[in-house]
């Protein structure tokens, strides 16, 4: 690998232990070397304006001078993720009772999901490190994207998978090429694997893995957009639909970067988190008062949802405690008319991930630990074409007739 001394990664500046706060030098590193705690990255961001950020391209590099990567990223053959649509959901709303409502909208991402996000800043850090191949385990969604970035980029990818993946994910990897495998066992077999690998294999850049702190970077520029988009302010509230539980904790880091930077107002914000009862370890340790997270068996149909001991777990816990939120869970039926919901009312076709986050939506405020009348967002986070058999029981032609006018009378569609 390059040495670390070659490595642009812009605005960061060091690796800091999120357990006891030691740093190190940046570089391939994602456990610390006194108390095997996770790494993050810690900047010095120096002075950034509104202007300065609406002046960029319509993608997460308009936000390249609070992310580690190089200030030529935008440059480098990429996916170009990001800055997808906040859609106004007032008919999702009126029918949870809500008097504002937001959807975060990132199955318009390249490879339908936002882990094009968290894979191109991996991507951009990886490069200056000096590897020669992306690779991960994943639950389907990550695996997309990496095949896809890799393409893009013109190196090897190398993908690792659980056997019972949706059919839909597997081919939308297998499309890009590379070195694709299925593994027979669930997440966190995968994930263990993954590390084995990854202490062999140096030259190649596990995203989640040993490149980890500069990918979880990538899911900041979620609540970037938002902030933007809603004209430089933060929501009320939030919903997160919680895996690893990384994606929830970044969305806090950027909204307490945009505050500490000036770019919004201080003022205060709810982060809840939403989970599948058949994959709910977080909401569990919530629930009672643990501040420990329990591993458990995956089994729900949110199979991009299917960590069953998430790395962010103990940080989710403190984001959602320390903002006055929750972590709330709903069964797979509750799953599938979230879809269905989302579906109907506001013509956004969710995965699975996203009807979690809808059903939980629902459920936060009808035992009232969401506020109905604040600003919320909501992050539907990948496109249902990609989990079509979560609902392709519940749903279908209104009617078969032969094409004649006469069968379309006596159906009584009109």
């Amino acid at each position: 690998m390059a040495s670390t001394s070659a490595a642009n990664l812009g605005p960061a500046t060091a690796l800091t232990c999120r357990e006891c706060g030691n740093s190190r030098e940046l570089g391939p590193y994602y456990a610390c070397e006194e108390c095997f705690g996770p790494l993050e990255i810690s900047y010095d961001f120096g002075g950034i304006t509104r202007a300065d950020i609406e002046a960029g391209p319509r993608n997460i590099w308009r936000y390249r001078g609070l992310l580690p990567v190089p200030s030529n990223v935008a440059e480098t053959p990429n996916t170009e993720p990001g800055l997808t649509r906040l859609v106004r959901a007032d008919q999702l709303a009126e029918s949870l009772g809500m008097d504002r409502l937001w959807v975060k909208d990132d199955s318009g991402n390249p490879t339908h999901s936002f882990k094009d996000r968290v894979v191109a800043v991996a991507l951009a850090a990886a490069r200056e490190l000096g590897f020669k191949v992306l690779a991960c385990p994943s639950t389907g969604n990550l695996a997309n994207a990496v095949a896809a970035a890799a393409a893009r980029a013109g190196i090897r990818s190398a993908v690792f998978v659980p056997s019972d993946l949706e059919s839909q994910k597997i081919i939308t990897t297998a499309v890009y090429g590379g070195t694709f495998v299925t593994v027979d066992g669930n997440y966190d077999d995968v994930n263990r694997l993954a590390s084995e690998i990854a202490g062999e294999q140096e030259d190649w850049a596990f995203v989640n893995v040993n490149v980890r702190p500069y990918y979880a970077e990538g899911s900041k520029t979620l609540g970037y957009e938002i902030a933007e988009q809603l004209g430089w302010r933060l929501p009320d509230q939030i919903v997160v639909p919680v895996a690893s539980g990384s994606q929830l904790t970044k969305i806090d880091k950027a909204f307490q970067e945009l505050i500490k930077l000036g770019l919004v107002e201080d003022r205060p914000y709810k982060v809840f988190g939403a989970q599948a009862a058949g994959c709910d370890p977080v909401a569990a340790a919530f629930k009672a008062g643990h501040d420990v997270v329990r591993p458990v068996k995956p089994a729900t149909i949110a199979k991009s949802l299917a960590i069953g001991n998430p790395a962010d777990g103990p940080y989710v816990l403190d984001v959602v405690r320390r903002t006055g939120g929750a972590v709330e869970d709903v069964t797979d039926e509750q799953v599938v008319e979230g879809i269905r919901l989302l579906a109907r009312t506001e013509g956004i076709f969710g995965e699975t991930a996203g009807g979690v986050t809808v059903a939980n939506l629902r459920k936060l405020v009808e035992n009232g630990a969401l506020d109905p009348s604040a600003e919320t967002v909501i992050i539907n986070s990948g496109d249902g074409l990609k989990t079509l058999d979560a609902v392709s029981s519940q749903v279908g032609p209104s009617a078969n007739i032969t094409p004649s006018l006469e069968a379309f009378r006596a159906a009584d569609l009109a």
